[in-house]
């Protein structure tokens, strides 16, 4: 650190949240202050004595304030290391006066870009230069001088200096808090800049992937009590996302509760009538469309209630008070619940039920009409990521084509419209039984897919007469559709595709079946 006669703190920041007090106590403990451009005018006007950068320096600000603090006694001064002989003696010939402190934040780039009128060139001149350099600088020489880069840092950086000097371990805090700022600063310039690709000429993939991700929450455990865990979100977080949301009841949330929140958003979402999802190891054991929520959530939870026990409940409608007086009805274990919004009334039956009060977690994600920015899909592997579009893609009911004898009902085609929405959202290989908007029997995850179908029929019961079936990928073989139709199974809606298609559509006509092929798949692993 340097010899406290001489103690120096370069000031030049953007966000001025804090900095006055801060200041006015380096101020008290013997600091000079050197600043620029309009932090130095801030400063003067708050009654601190100021020496202008430029005035050390000999040299003026230059290019409209693009060029200040590029020069060698700002630098030697951040980088000098006055207890190495040859350090020493270029600070004392060349009049340096090496700085103990530099508290420097950037220009705000991520909030210019965000605005919706803003061009190319005010994101350009919102690219700063020389406040990384400093910051870069100092953090790198952290063994000599604190740097210190958000408000929040300023009250244990000024109690340390009051207490007597920074500790080396502080300074290397800093330092790595410094380092992780520029860092990002560059990430959102890279991005923006990816972004400004012509239409056409754009990489959907980028040969480097650089994503960041900051902590929300530190969790009690993992998937496991012996595993730790926390929650991490994106920068720039679409509105329609788990990222979002606020809860407004409950218990502190898991990381299970959290993968189950984000399975229901991502299937209610997809309605536009009223919807309801039970969510259960984040497959739907039920879901539902109903004139009403309160409807569409009755006939949700009864499409498996046994598994419902100790479920996640997700809707697309603001939670009224009817829906949430089914809710509690007794018998019911619910673990969280995630929609748009409560109302006031049905927050206070949800919050007051003895079962429910302090307990169940309430999750309101206002605005989720912008699915389509949630981006790319990341999921982790040993040693590396796997990227890819998220399976969000409207379907083409033109490119639908029936593909048997009997052409299906309007209700059954109702209902396969709603089954096919549902399918995709369960773990491959997935086969949902539908009858009358809601589903009767789900088989999820299962190595085989005549596997699945005989899940999905031993859940439906009897309630599988005249449902329709529906398939993630192709049938390979006609064992699913014999399955189907010995349970009362009336249409099938599958992504076609198999070598042996014929052998299938042929025992559909032997059922009566009519069946449906959508060309498209939608595996979820």
């Amino acid at each position: 650190m340097t010899s406290k006669t001489s103690r120096r703190a370069l000031v030049s920041v953007s966000d001025k949240s804090g900095l006055l007090p801060f200041v006015q106590g380096l101020v008290e403990l013997g600091f000079e202050i050197l600043s620029t451009g309009g932090t130095a005018r801030f400063l003067k006007e708050g009654g601190v004595e100021v020496i202008d950068v430029s005035t050390y320096t000999g040299f003026p600000e230059i290019m409209g304030g693009r060029v200040k603090t590029l020069h060698p006694k700002v630098h030697g001064a951040i980088l000098g290391r006055p207890d190495l002989p040859s350090d020493a003696e270029a600070i004392s010939e060349h009049g340096i006066v090496p700085f103990e402190l530099v508290v420097v934040n950037l220009y705000p780039f991520a909030q210019t870009i965000a605005k919706p009128d803003v061009t190319v060139e005010d994101a350009i001149e919102n690219i700063d230069i020389g406040g990384p350099s400093m910051i870069r600088s100092a953090a790198k020489n952290h063994a000599y001088l604190g740097v210190v880069t958000s408000a929040c840092q300023y009250e244990e950086v000024l109690s340390a200096l009051k207490a007597g000097e920074m500790s080396l371990a502080l300074r290397r805090r800093l330092a790595k808090a410094a380092f992780g700022m520029t860092a990002e600063y560059d990430r959102t310039i890279n991005a923006w800049f990816e972004g400004l690709e012509t239409p056409g000429t754009e990489e959907e993939f980028p040969e480097r992937l650089n994503v960041s991700f900051e902590c929300r929450q530190r969790l009690r455990y993992g998937e496991n009590p012996h595993q730790s865990a926390a929650f991490y979100v994106e920068d720039g977080y679409s509105p329609a996302s788990l990222a979002a949301a606020k809860q407004l009841h409950g218990k502190e949330l898991s990381y299970n509760n959290l993968l189950d929140l984000d399975a229901a958003l991502c299937i209610v979402r997809d309605f536009s009538s009223p919807t309801a999802v039970v969510i259960k190891h984040n497959n739907p054991c039920g879901c539902a469309t109903g004139e009403s929520l309160a409807d569409a959530f009755h006939r949700a939870y009864e499409g498996d209630p046994v598994s419902a026990f100790g479920s996640i409940i997700g809707f697309n409608r603001e939670v009224d008070v009817k829906t949430a007086e089914r809710l509690c009805e007794p018998g019911r274990f619910v673990e969280a619940l995630i929609a748009p919004a409560f109302a006031e009334g049905a927050l206070e039956v949800l919050r007051t039920k003895p079962k429910w009060k302090n307990n169940v977690r309430l999750l309101e994600v206002p605005g989720w009409d912008n699915a389509g920015r949630l981006g790319l899909d990341y999921r982790r592997v040993t040693g590396g990521l796997l990227v890819q579009e998220r399976d969000i893609a409207e379907e083409n009911e033109q490119d639908w084509q029936v593909v048997t004898e009997r052409q299906p009902t309007d209700a059954e085609m109702h209902d396969m419209r709603f089954g096919w929405k549902v399918c995709k959202h369960v773990k491959s290989n997935a086969i949902v039984f539908v009858k009358e908007g809601m589903t009767v029997g789900v088989g999820a995850g299962q190595m085989s897919r005549l596997d699945s179908s005989h899940i999905a029929a031993y859940k439906s019961g009897d309630r599988s007469q005249g449902a329709v079936v529906c398939s993630d990928a192709f049938f390979p073989f006609r064992d699913g559709i014999d399955e189907a139709a010995k349970v009362g199974v009336t249409a099938a809606i599958q992504p076609g595709g198999s070598r042996n298609d014929a052998e299938v559509i042929a025992a559909c006509n032997e059922h009566g079946i009519a069946m449906v092929f959508t060309g498209r798949r939608h595996f979820k692993h």
